[in-house]
């Protein structure tokens, strides 16, 4: 009889102790489901990148307006968006991570433009266990060794590559280089255009002159000197938008007139109105292009875009890639049914065929995006397609 009134006590112990809990009814998940979900986003709004920052912006607040809310197990949990600013500075990007991560209480976060920024806030990531999503950080360094750092846009050895070929098929055989050493970006996409081109030509000495500067000079008719002087027939200038526009400028006051490639970061309206008719001719590799709409998602991102914006507004590559690392999180915290931070990685990891306005994405073992690009052309004042280059 002892026995049976413990159980019996115990069991009305255990039964009061689950009306207290859940006034009388058992937890239901619906219950234990989060709240609300928390996305953050770091992104240059001052310094020298602030023009990129802003044009991302606009891609993630469209996206958040299309799909303010995450459904999970059929409920619809609204989403709050956090900015914060990382003032193109690589101190104030790990800065920026830690407010997302400590203080916001980030689930996932978004960003950044410029690879440096990226590289510099991703340890905080990798130590809090917060999946982060690369809009436009193209440098391979952003994500090797960080399995909680993904992207949707491709990479510099896949952009140095593309550069390169079209280089060679344009008939150049003598490239310059005029880099900004002090960019990760810049220095790394000069090192895979010129191995490609190395490659190409089957000559070591195809790359006739490198030149170099730091992000913020103004003069660079030193450099352009060496360049006219050389054998050059064409030059390949990646770099940051303001000092690319600079470098146009007085090239052609220098009387240099052969053709500017470069990379994705020149597709921003300050390379035209600093560079005004210098820019004219400028070919660039890029993520998308409205002339070449990849799936259905790219109409909705463009029909949205022209709501917002203006039908006549031409809509930067960048911004469809903010567009883009917004639906993908929602996406991934959908499908994972959870804001638990190595769930989210895991998920985001077999991320295959998503439809973004920029393409269908599916990242690779290093959680980069394997996916097209476009190369455009400055025409008339204007960003123009003129080709599509699918992945090698």
């Amino acid at each position: 009889m002892k026995k049976v009134s413990l159980a019996l006590v115990a069991l009305l112990i255990l039964s009061a102790l689950m009306a207290g809990c859940s006034g009388g009814d058992v937890i239901t998940d619906e219950e234990a489901l989060p709240k609300e979900i928390r996305i953050g986003v770091f992104e240059p709004f001052t310094g020298a990148n602030a023009s990129g920052g802003e044009l991302e912006k606009q891609g993630i607040d469209l996206a958040y307006e299309l799909y303010p809310t995450v459904t999970i197990k059929g409920t619809e949990i609204p989403v709050i968006l956090h900015y914060v600013d990382n003032k193109s500075d690589k101190i104030e990007s790990a800065n920026a991570a830690r407010e997302l991560v400590e203080d916001f209480g980030a689930h996932i976060v978004l960003g950044s433009w410029g690879g440096s920024n990226a590289i510099a806030a991703g340890p905080v990531f990798l130590e809090a266990k917060v999946p982060a999503i690369g809009t436009s950080c193209t440098s391979p360094l952003v994500t090797i060794g960080n399995d909680y750092y993904f992207r949707v846009c491709f990479i510099d050895s896949f952009q140095g590559k593309v550069m390169a070929n079209y280089a060679f098929n344009e008939g150049f055989r003598k490239i310059a280089i005029i880099q900004e050493d002090t960019s990760n970006y810049s220095v790394a996409l000069a090192n895979y255009f010129s191995e490609a081109m190395v490659d190409l030509t089957g000559d070591e000495d195809c790359i006739v002159s490198v030149g170099n500067y730091n992000t913020g000079d103004n003069d660079f008719r030193i450099q352009l000197t060496a360049i006219k002087n050389s054998e050059a027939e064409a030059i390949f200038a990646p770099g940051n938008y303001t000092e690319s526009a600079l470098i146009m400028k007085q090239a052609r006051e220098l009387g240099i007139m052969i053709p500017f490639l470069g990379g994705d970061t020149w597709e921003t309206p300050d390379v035209i109105e600093i560079a005004g008719k210098a820019a004219e001719g400028a070919v660039y590799s890029t993520s998308y292009d409205a002339a070449a709409p990849l799936t259905g998602r790219t109409k909705e991102f463009l029909d949205a875009y022209a709501v917002k914006f203006g039908k006549d507004t031409q809509a930067a590559s960048v911004t469809a890639l903010g567009f883009d690392s917004y639906l993908l999180a929602v996406e991934t915290i959908e499908k994972s049914g959870t804001i638990d931070g190595p769930t989210l990685r895991d998920t985001l990891a077999q991320t295959m065929g998503f439809e973004g306005a920029t393409g269908y994405i599916t990242l690779d073992e290093n959680g980069d995006a394997i996916k097209p690009a476009v190369i455009k052309i400055i025409q008339d004042g204007k960003f123009v397609y003129k080709s599509f280059v699918k992945p090698f």
